[in-house]
């Protein structure tokens, strides 16, 4: 084998070396670009034929279109809009919810978060009226979302310094032995 040979092989060997290269990199920015669908709820959120409710909401906390509905763990829509209504002051949220499942009139939603501070999605917590939620029904109970900070802030500014630790409070109170922090 002659110089010329080594060179074709060595030419061969770097060929399949680039292509293997380009391979592994197609498919790593493949793998990234599902990833980043995955998290941002942009992967998966059709829902087929299904319907329109709404909420109203005080306080939507970071939640975003395209979040998901769920009740019991398991997806049953996605959130499709969030406006703001100017005579309520409040938030309203469409939700598209999946045709194949049916909620009472009187279920409730929540907005929840995924562990301590993941993504929020609402919840939808199933009533016990026989009439069922039409389409562009609007769902009346609500809780909005539990925002973090202001629960610190309550925890620091509401509790008065003067009052005893709960532990503390007589066992026969109303309160079934908790001391609540006065509303000042």
């Amino acid at each position: 084998m002659g110089f010329s040979g080594w060179s074709d092989t060595l030419a061969f060997m770097q060929r399949s070396i680039n292509l293997a290269v380009g391979v592994f990199l197609v498919l790593g920015l493949g793998g990234l670009l599902f990833l980043a669908l995955k998290v941002s709820n942009l992967m998966g959120s059709s829902v087929p034929n299904g319907y329109q409710v709404y909420a109203l909401f005080d306080d939507i906390g970071g939640l975003k279109p395209s979040s998901a509905v769920r009740s019991a763990g398991v997806l049953v829509g996605r959130v499709q809009s969030i406006d703001f209504d100017d005579q309520r002051y409040q938030a309203r949220v469409t939700l598209l919810l999946d045709g194949n499942v049916q909620f009472p009139k009187d279920s409730s939603a929540q907005i929840l978060t995924s562990g301590l501070l993941g993504e929020k999605y609402i919840g939808l917590q199933p009533g016990a009226d026989t009439e069922m939620l039409a389409s562009n029904d609007r769902i009346v109970i609500t809780q909005s979302a539990v925002v973090l900070e202001n629960l610190i802030s309550q925890f620091l500014y509401n509790r008065p310094s003067s009052q005893p630790a709960a532990a503390e409070a007589p066992a026969g109170s109303a309160s079934g032995g908790v001391s609540l922090p006065s509303l000042q």
